[in-house]
């Protein structure tokens, strides 16, 4: 071989060698970029969050059990009233002349009825006197006179029964009629402040048969206990428990958080309108917060939401919530998985997927590694197997761990350089 052929197949081997180096640096730059996390101990805290209305404890509604015309009204809304104190009058003159009617109906009855009385005392001591006569002397009684004088002490007996029943019925008029004109007159059941009036006067009150709202005049409330009514989901109602503390967030006081306890769970749901793009509703379960030391500028239906702590957890291993991924529990060969050509392959029956996170390795190479977790703060999980303390682990983003796979290489990103203070702009 010449030596010019020597020194040209020098020249093609060092191309080809350095072609060859700079490729494996090149391919060894493709490392993905993450974000990576420590795994350490945490204190965690669970919670439900949940949104509705202040409402205080105790509250009337204070209705009309009887229609007419309001002639008085003595209170105002925002005013403060005492139990038995006059709120307003409905006009009573149609039911004091029911009374006057039930009065004279009683009266009559009760004559009646005594008059009833006297006649059946009669016939029965008429026939008391022919049954002695007829027994010392049947001649001077004629068996047919006897039946006929008995045969009128049961049909007086009958008309005394009937003008008692009919005195009765009166009397009971009566009293209906006397209660309904008691109801004209509407007093304060309890004390508290009066938050809603319904009603001006001159206006008809009608009562609530078919319509409660209808039939409202007013509401009174007693303001000092104020509790938090919150719609809760029905996958997170089951987490919570009586006595939970909560902590409460009223809209009309931005800056201002307030603590609370839950002191009751409805056992039946509450039907909310189905959400957007869905047609099914949305179940939901009221939960009652009892609000402690709301300030006195509080008012029924103020918004409010509602953090209700269901569990806590000191010094625990975490992971970030966006750690957790979900992988098949083994590799599936192409050959057992591939359908038909141009279809997706299928995945085998028995093949679970498991949680888990992705460590990273000194080599800054990533292994799947499932995880058993626990209760979910705001930001981390609890884990209860799967990790140690102190190891690294692919904390983000979402899309590069989704994409991941088991050897990959992971960097984190570089850091953004921040501008020379002193650098021209």
């Amino acid at each position: 071989m010449s030596k010019g052929l020597k020194w040209g197949l020098g020249i093609v081997v060092v191309a080809a060698v350095g072609a060859a180096l700079a490729a494996k640096a090149k391919g060894g730059d493709k490392a993905t970029e993450v974000r990576m996390e420590t795994v350490q101990k945490r204190d965690l805290v669970a919670s439900v969050t949940a949104s509705g209305q202040v409402q205080p404890v105790t509250k009337v509604d204070v209705a009309a059990d009887i229609s007419g015309r309001i002639v008085r009204l003595a209170v105002k809304e925002g005013e403060i009233v005492k139990k038995g104190q006059f709120l307003l009058e409905i006009d009573p003159a149609q039911y004091q002349a029911a009374v006057q009617r039930s009065e004279a109906a009683v009266a009559s009855a009760k004559a009646s009825a005594a008059q009833a009385k006297a006649n059946l005392l009669q016939a029965q001591r008429t026939y008391e006197r022919s049954l002695e006569i007829q027994k010392t002397n049947a001649a001077l009684i004629s068996a047919e006179s006897l039946e006929q004088l008995k045969t009128a002490v049961e049909v007086n007996t009958a008309l005394f029964e009937s003008a008692n029943q009919n005195a009765d019925q009166s009397a009971a008029s009566l009293r209906e009629a006397r209660s309904n004109l008691a109801r004209t007159t509407i007093l304060a059941p309890m004390s508290g402040k009066i938050t809603r009036l319904a009603v001006e006067q001159g206006e008809t009150a009608v009562p609530g048969t078919f319509n409660k709202d209808a039939a409202t005049l007013l509401t009174i409330a007693d303001l000092s206990v104020y509790e938090t009514k919150v719609k809760v989901d029905e996958t997170d109602v089951a987490r919570i428990a009586l006595g939970d503390s909560a902590v409460i967030q009223i809209d009309a006081f931005p800056d201002t958080t307030f603590v609370g306890k839950v002191v009751e769970i409805s056992n039946s749901s509450v039907k909310a309108a189905a959400t957007s793009g869905s047609t099914e509703q949305a179940i939901d379960y009221e939960v009652k917060i009892q609000l402690m030391n709301p300030p006195a500028e509080t008012r029924p239906d103020f918004s409010a939401t509602a953090k209700i702590v269901t569990d806590t957890r000191t010094s625990v291993l975490t992971i970030p919530i966006i750690a957790l991924t979900v992988r098949e529990n083994e590799e599936l060969n192409a050959a057992d998985t591939a359908g038909a050509p141009g279809q997706p392959k299928k995945k085998e029956v028995g093949k679970k997927d498991v949680e888990g996170v992705f460590i990273v390795g000194a080599d800054n190479k990533v292994t799947f590694r499932p995880v058993k977790v626990g209760i979910a703060g705001d930001k981390y999980f609890e884990v209860i197997s799967g990790v140690k303390d102190g190891e690294k682990i692919v904390g983000g983003t979402y899309q590069a761990i989704r994409e991941l796979k088991d050897g990959a290489l992971v960097k984190e990103p570089k850091p953004e350089k921040k501008p020379d203070a002193g650098a021209k702009t």
